[in-house]
């Protein structure tokens, strides 16, 4: 590792120790087996809203409501570190967590490069490793393992909902202004996908460098020059909400409708409803979807800022790590420790059940299955008050939002 990495790599180490949690804390006399779990994300960079600080609170969450109704025989610890969107400083830390920190589980991993990377670490130490942040469909695909889980979305799944309710409402001509790395340019694809086999067009794209593009105006001329009807964003994070705030900046809204392909709740709340107004997304939960969602995210809110409510990303990480830590407690936590493939595969043996997501099976190729929400975003006028941000327009059910068992070449499933 070069001294610019190594210097990178123990700041990244020291925000996981200044981060960690213990719960409960073990009294002195008392030797008690240890479960540690990682929170692996982005505190600084572009998806720090969606993922970030508030991934953390949700593990946080989990750790809490399980340690609540629970009297587990091994005391819980929570580290964190940001990747800082670097595959390679991802798998430094990956490794350091844990070979050199006792880390059982990690969680999150926004980008999917960092993802991969960690999946790839994960899969070589034998250890349990929880997606929630990163939309790459390898991972339960040509990537797949028998340590890892994918929570929360795929680009399958966003294309399938969002792109189908554009091509379905006859948005008949696209252009792409696309994220290039892993995610954004797999989202192009499955997005185009859709778009062709309902008999669309695409009109052109326009790539970009990620991370670190600011003006996004010039992409956006592109687009109004195809002449297509609809822009698909294939980005995420404050990339998509200054591709956004540009277009409506610009008046493009008046004359294309805008497909942000990955927007969740922090980032229209970043935007505000004057200008998030009408748009089309998918999640897979919503804060005020029903009693269990509102219920959770009040507990949540109880230990965090006022205005903080979370994305399918951060409950992802609340309800994966509340299901390890029950097959944990299930299978003892020697187990956890020393077969983590157990553990995943009692996690997938037995669905998950909890407020944040409900009940939610997991496949053998690692694929939480859950279903994908189309969201049309309120006016300020439909918004009842704060964060009172969506309205239902359909739902796609989870056997139909994700790729079908094996269809990606998944190893692990095949007979």
């Amino acid at each position: 590792m070069d001294p610019s990495a190594m210097r990178m790599f123990r700041r990244n180490l020291f925000a996981s120790a200044a981060c960690s949690l213990l719960l409960p804390r073990a009294v002195a006399a008392q030797s008690r087996p240890v479960v540690r779990i990682a929170v692996l994300t982005d505190f600084s960079g572009p998806y720090r809203e969606i993922a970030g600080a508030g991934s953390l609170a949700c593990t946080r969450q989990a750790v809490a409501d399980f340690t609540a109704v629970s009297a587990p025989a091994f005391d819980i610890e929570v580290l964190s570190a940001d990747h800082r969107n670097d595959p390679a400083l991802a798998t430094s830390l990956a490794a350091h967590f844990y070979d050199r920190q006792g880390v059982d589980l990690i969680v999150d991993v926004p980008n999917s490069e960092a993802a991969l990377a960690v999946n790839a670490v994960a899969r070589e130490k034998a250890k349990a490793y929880i997606n929630c942040g990163a939309g790459a469909g390898q991972l339960t695909g040509s990537a797949c393992s028998p340590y890892t889980i994918h929570w929360s979305y795929d680009t399958n799944m966003l294309a399938r909902s969002t792109g189908g309710a554009f091509t379905a409402a006859g948005g008949a001509t696209w252009f792409f202004i696309t994220a290039d790395y892993i995610f954004g340019r797999q989202m192009e694809m499955d997005a185009t996908r859709y778009v062709i086999a309902a008999g669309g067009r695409i009109e052109g794209h326009a790539a970009y460098t990620f991370p670190g593009t600011k003006d996004f105006a010039p992409l956006l001329g592109q687009a109004e020059q195809s002449g297509a009807t609809v822009l698909g964003l294939a980005n995420a994070g404050t990339d998509v909400t200054e591709c956004v705030r540009a277009a409506h900046a610009q008046g493009l809204m008046d004359q294309m409708r805008i497909a942000c392909l990955l927007m969740q709740l922090p980032d229209v709340h970043g935007l505000g409803l004057d200008i998030a107004g009408g748009l089309l997304l998918t999640e897979s939960f919503y804060w005020d979807f029903n009693a269990r969602t509102r219920a959770f995210t009040k507990r949540l809110m109880a230990q965090q800022k006022p205005d903080f409510y979370p994305d399918m990303i951060q409950a992802g990480c609340y309800s994966g790590t509340l299901h390890f830590l029950k097959a944990v407690a299930a299978l003892g936590a020697a187990n956890a420790k020393s077969d983590a493939g157990a553990i995943i595969a009692h996690m997938k043996a037995n669905a998950s059940d909890d407020d944040a997501y409900g009940v939610v099976k997991i496949r053998r190729d690692g694929r939480a299955m859950v279903p994908a929400f189309l969201f049309q975003v309120k006016t300020p006028a439909e918004s009842a008050g704060a964060w009172d941000y969506y309205r239902l327009v359909s739902t796609t059910p989870a056997e139909q939002a994700f790729k079908s068992l094996g269809e990606n070449g998944c190893d692990i499933v095949k007979t």
